[in-house]
């Protein structure tokens, strides 16, 4: 098994490359159109096969040509609005190799966000930071962001790690029993309280 974070160390951008190298099929979670030299660089390296492109959550409207790019890796690309037309559903398993990958639909940075479970390790891109995404200062949708962290996210083991689409305070990994604890706002805040500081925020942009 071979697992590689990439940091863009300007935009704080994560992106993740998982693979089984005895099958030599690969995955990529949260690739960015400006890494795609560097991406097939690492997938020719070790002769690997992309079998998914997994985004947890796009801002296309804000970067024109990013899906297209991202599309031309030749591999199925799935977010929240492709899950219908690949046919897939949310809480879909998807194969590479021997590995499997978990689909969870988790609404609220974005309308369509999803999450993906592998072992122990769930790629939950924007839904922890926030307020911290470039492309967006506020979640699209609050109401469903808490419950997606609060019913989805929180009540996996303490244990699980939650890696994040982007770093914060130059973190890119946490845990459940972590950010249960003592995130800012879903550990400090009720849900109403938490909703209040939300509609306090400037209008997006």
């Amino acid at each position: 098994m071979y697992f590689r974070i990439l940091n863009d160390k300007t935009s704080g951008e994560l992106t993740y490359l998982l693979a089984d190298q005895d099958a030599r099929e690969a995955v990529l979670v949260d690739p960015h159109a400006s890494d795609l030299p560097v991406l097939l660089a690492l997938l020719a390296e070790r002769d690997l096969q992309l079998r998914w492109v997994l985004r947890t959550h796009q801002h296309d409207a804000q970067l024109p040509g990013e899906r297209v790019q991202l599309e031309s890796l030749d591999a199925p690309l799935v977010q929240g609005d492709t899950l219908e037309t690949l046919p897939l559903a949310y809480d879909s398993v998807l194969a590479f190799g021997d590995e499997l990958i978990h689909v969870l639909r988790t609404p609220g940075h974005t309308p369509n966000c999803l999450s993906f479970g592998w072992r122990d390790r769930l790629f939950c891109g924007g839904l922890l930071a926030v307020t911290a995404c470039r492309h967006q200062s506020r979640p699209a949708q609050p109401e469903l962001l808490w419950d997606s962290v609060t019913q989805r996210v929180f009540t996996l083991p303490d244990e699980t790690l939650l890696f994040a689409g982007h770093e914060q305070r130059a973190r890119a990994v946490s845990t459940v029993q972590e950010q249960r604890r003592w995130h800012p706002l879903f550990a400090e805040l009720t849900r109403d309280e938490f909703l209040a500081q939300m509609a306090a925020l400037p209008e997006q942009k």
